[in-house]
């Protein structure tokens, strides 16, 4: 596959809404498969679509335990509050301390279009909470605690 290039905060695609995606198709699948390669040749834990320039709804994350590809990702349920350090592949070098939940449920789509849940709690929460407000146009330094 092939590395794309991580948009950087300047960059106005980062601050724009993802559109559904409608059909999974070998083009997305491709697409995965770069977001993938792209966030673990950037040393990532999570990449979404709109950070590479692409305004589709599709957030992939690896925590350390294995890939997780979301397509068309939402928030069903979250609990708790844990402040804890962030970074972004969109933002390097920078860092500061943002409350997520601690745990988070999430509905998706995987590559073969089916639905899907998975729970998080504590770095998957956030991950997952970091990369679906990507698709959103909101970056997390929206929301650090100054």
């Amino acid at each position: 596959m092939a590395l794309r290039k991580i948009r950087t905060k300047e960059d106005e695609v980062l601050r724009k809404k993802s559109k559904v995606v409608k059909a999974i198709d070998d083009r997305t699948r491709v697409l995965i498969r770069d977001m993938l390669d792209t966030m673990y040749d950037a040393n990532g834990v999570g990449l979404a679509a709109p950070q590479i320039g692409i305004l589709k709804r599709i957030i992939v994350i690896d925590i350390g335990q294995g890939p997780i590809v979301l397509i068309n990702p939402e928030i069903m349920k979250q609990k708790g509050e844990v402040e804890a350090q962030e970074g972004c592949l969109s933002i390097p070098g920078e860092q500061g301390l943002v409350v997520r939940p601690k745990y988070v449920k999430v509905k998706g789509l995987n590559e073969n279009g089916e639905e899907f849940l998975i729970e998080g709690e504590d770095l998957l929460a956030r991950a997952l909470c970091h990369e679906i407000d990507h698709l959103e146009g909101i970056l997390y330094t929206d929301k650090v605690r100054k």
